[in-house]
């Protein structure tokens, strides 16, 4: 975090256009030459009920959500259920002020509705202002926009005043909204807009010191989240069907495919339930189209025999789990890491799938592609586990990252011509489970192939796939399964490009591990902790399974002790770690965080030194769990 950039957050009712104001914010910040990374926060409810989103902004590349925020625009709820204290929920109407106020930084800038707000609902507003040096705006923006069109239209208000207060040019706002509207909408719009620009601008004392950024990019930005990297990677990696059900945080990665695949050539069918979405998907994939389905940890807990099914028959598919606070229906909207041993084992018997972990956008993108791949390859499930943390925050990312060449490939599976001279039963039945495998690798062949014929059943099989409980047969056939994971490991190992990430001085004396979307704010503490005297490295792990034994052994033997940082309260990936490279616990210390809000960078850095130097406290919402032993 830097003393000139711009985290402004906009507070208000879900229903309130909350979500659409500050992506167009974000987007007129990156147009304007700056990185930009956003943060939402959003409750399970249709319409009501407070939310916000954080806009980080900088001429440097930014990471992460900064620690707290020094501007405020609170709309409040124009939705709320009962605006008066004694409901159970409180006021609801003032939430966006109220609740917002603990994380504004010291001289940090607050602009609040008075057509909707009250002063009187925050009686100590004055007095924290004056002790905190906030700098307090009170503007009747709804108000303005009903004088010249709807009351929603108060966001447009409320991104006018802001950039007045930060000295904003407003012509990529502007950009913006005639790209989006026309006709009359368009035209009260820009009105309201440039009024409250021109309101703030002459008619209040700019008390605080706070102005917007500048910068310049290198070459052509665009704005995206984790869903839409994984969605643009799926198709360009040919598939060419999805199938599922809405469950948040997944239905944003189901939206887009079933948006975009009909224009290609492809099928979306959403189904009326998970355990039909996966075994849709694994039916086509076993015709040959490449396929993949999801959900979020309810819908895949349903998703469990299918995959069995789909590792039995070693038809190859990928899935999307989406992870939020559970268990049961637990924080619908809220980002956690819990749902690792679920994606790791659930199913039945001995797991053999691929399983990797993005951290951020472009490894969204790559590992879905890897995903993919390694699937159609091996003849195996793949599964991306990602969170609601990554599947909504948008980045600015080089345009040119994405121009990569499609792969229409099927994937491992045979011409006629190769079936002609392929090994048969007598009855003519194809060896599709070979016991003379490469790899683990199967012969494959799709139904309608000359000569291809076979079973495919959940039951254990033999060679062309029928019944067979024979000894012998189970254990060919089960190594066969399971020397694919090995192959799999040993391509990653000697591919050009590792997934796992690395971050700091290579010689740290003390290291954290992370897996998942708070990767890049890991590092961000990495370098803080660097530049205070500390010295420490990251690591930061996305393949699951296989698990990258050598990397981390590495890893581990290169520093004294290890933090492993994670969103769930019973560390689960330093249990996997723990599991795989068992003689390394007395190093593995745990910092958890599971209270629905992700890490800021300021809390691992205070969980890193309260692992090092028994101080300070760590923050609240979070826990530390020592190493055993310790």
């Amino acid at each position: 975090m830097t003393d000139t950039e711009l985290m402004w957050r906009i507070a208000g009712g879900s229903g309130d256009g909350i979500d659409s104001t500050s992506q167009n914010f974000a987007k007129a910040l990156m147009r304007a030459g700056l990185h930009v990374f956003t943060h939402r926060h959003y409750p399970s409810r249709i319409r009501g009920g407070h939310t916000y989103v954080e806009v980080r902004a900088d001429s440097e590349p930014v990471r992460s959500r900064g620690d707290g925020f020094n501007f405020l625009l609170a709309l409040g709820d124009s939705f709320a259920r009962n605006p008066s204290e004694d409901s159970y929920y409180g006021n609801e109407e003032v939430k966006p002020l109220t609740e917002n106020l603990d994380e504004l930084n010291e001289g940090g800038v607050v602009v609040y509705d008075e057509g909707l707000l009250d002063e009187d609902d925050v009686a100590d507003l004055d007095e924290r202002a004056e002790e905190n040096d906030w700098h307090v705006y009170p503007l009747d923006l709804r108000g303005l926009a009903r004088e010249h069109g709807r009351e929603v239209m108060r966001n447009t208000a409320g991104v006018g005043a802001t950039a007045a207060l930060l000295d904003m040019d407003l012509t990529h706002v502007e950009d913006l909204m005639e790209d989006a509207m026309s006709g009359d909408v368009l035209e009260a719009n820009l009105q309201i807009l440039e009024e409250a620009y021109e309101d703030v601008k002459e008619n209040y004392e700019f008390t605080h010191d706070l102005r917007a950024p500048t910068g310049e990019h290198d070459e052509q930005q665009v704005l995206l989240s984790g869903s839409n990297a994984i969605a643009y990677g799926a198709i360009d990696e040919g598939c060419r069907f999805i199938s599922g059900y809405p469950m948040t945080p997944w239905t944003d990665v189901f939206t887009i495919m079933s948006k975009h695949l009909p224009e290609i050539g492809g099928i979306s069918e959403q189904v009326e339930d998970e355990i039909a979405a996966a075994s849709l998907a694994i039916g086509a994939s076993h015709a040959g189209v490449k396929a993949m389905s999801g959900s979020s940890g309810g819908g895949f807990a349903l998703m469990s025999e299918p995959l069995g099914l789909a590792e039995m028959t070693e038809t190859p598919v990928v899935l999307i789990e989406a992870m939020r606070a559970g268990p049961s229906t637990g924080m619908p909207t809220k980002p956690e890491q819990a749902d690792l041993e679920h994606v790791l084992y659930t199913s039945q018997g001995d797991s053999t799938r691929v399983v990797f972990a993005p951290a951020n956008i472009r490894e969204c993108y790559d590992q879905i592609r890897a995903a993919f791949r390694l699937a159609y390859e091996y003849q195996i499930p793949a599964i991306l586990v990602y969170d609601q943390k990554l599947q909504g925050e948008l980045r600015n990312v080089d345009e040119s990252f994405f121009d990569r060449e499609p792969n229409p490939d099927p994937g491992a599976t045979m011409t006629e011509e190769e079936l002609a001279e392929a090994a048969h039963h007598a009855s003519g039945k194809f060896k599709r489970f070979n016991y003379d495998r490469e790899d683990g690798v199967a012969q494959r062949s799709v139904p309608g192939q000359k000569g291809g014929r076979f079973l495919a059943t959940g039951n254990e099989h033999n060679e062309v796939g029928h019944i067979s409980e024979d000894p012998t047969n189970r254990v060919l056939q089960m190594d066969a399964r399971l020397d694919k994971l090995n192959a799999i490991r040993e391509e990653l190992d000697g591919g050009e490009e590792s997934h796992q990430t690395y971050h700091g001085p290579e010689d740290a004396e003390y290291g954290i591990m992370a897996w998942g979307s708070h990767q890049d704010t890991v590092f961000e503490a990495v370098d803080r902790l660097n530049d205070n005297g500390h010295s420490v490295k990251a690591l930061g792990v996305s393949d699951l399974a296989p698990f990258p034994e050598q990397e981390v052994t590495d890893f581990l033997e290169s520093v004294e002790e290890c933090v492993v940082v994670e969103m769930n309260a019973t560390a689960q990936f330093r249990g996997l770690t723990q599991k795989e490279l068992g003689r390394f616990g007395p190093k593995l210390h745990s910092f958890l965080k599971y209270n629905g809000e992700p890490f800021e960078p300021y809390e691992v850095v205070d969980g890193f030194k309260r692992t090092v130097d028994g101080e300070p406290e760590i923050p609240e919402g979070t826990k530390f769990v020592p190493a055993a032993g310790d």
